[in-house]
């Protein structure tokens, strides 16, 4: 069940629902360009434990989108930059199956990107050339706050 995600209306998809999902939205109008964007982020609770949510976006250029998320717990994460290159390798993960998947429907058209939740300001800045390396190494493209709203809005909004 942990590998599920959820969709704005309460239904549970797996990795190959959510690609058919994106497949059928982009074929609804195919005129626009779309981009499909992974993002995660993480809340550190009281036990040391992390909340990590990570989304998978659509986003119809210029007209919308639609999102699916899934939240996992993990015990036992100390420092910040553990979290972070977890919500990193949670994303890739993500990306390499979704992908996988958009391609094997037949799906055309888009771009793809990892949104990593972190910036020039506060903390995560020291991680910056760390963490794009890596999303980089998988051969994604990357994009970092201000403008990595799949990670810093969208998942937020459900850790």
């Amino acid at each position: 069940m942990k590998n599920l995600f959820n969709t704005s209306f309460g239904v549970k998809l797996d990795a190959t629902e959510v690609a058919k999902a994106i497949v059928d939205f982009m074929a609804q109008e195919q005129n626009f360009f779309y981009k499909v964007i992974i993002g995660s982020d993480s809340l550190r609770l009281a036990d040391n434990s992390a909340d990590f949510v990570t989304a998978v976006v659509v986003h119809r250029v210029g007209n919308g989108g639609r999102y699916f998320w899934r939240r996992l717990e993990i015990k036992k994460f100390y420092t910040l930059r553990d979290r972070i290159i977890n919500e990193v390798l949670m994303s890739i993960e993500v990306a390499q199956n979704v992908l996988r998947e958009l391609k094997s429907l037949g799906a055309v058209n888009f771009d793809f990107e990892i949104h990593a939740d972190i910036g020039e300001n506060g903390a995560t800045k020291s991680m910056i050339q760390e963490v794009v390396g890596m999303i980089r190494a998988y051969n994604f493209e990357v994009k970092t706050k201000p403008d990595s709203y799949a990670a810093s809005k969208v998942a937020d909004r459900h850790v």
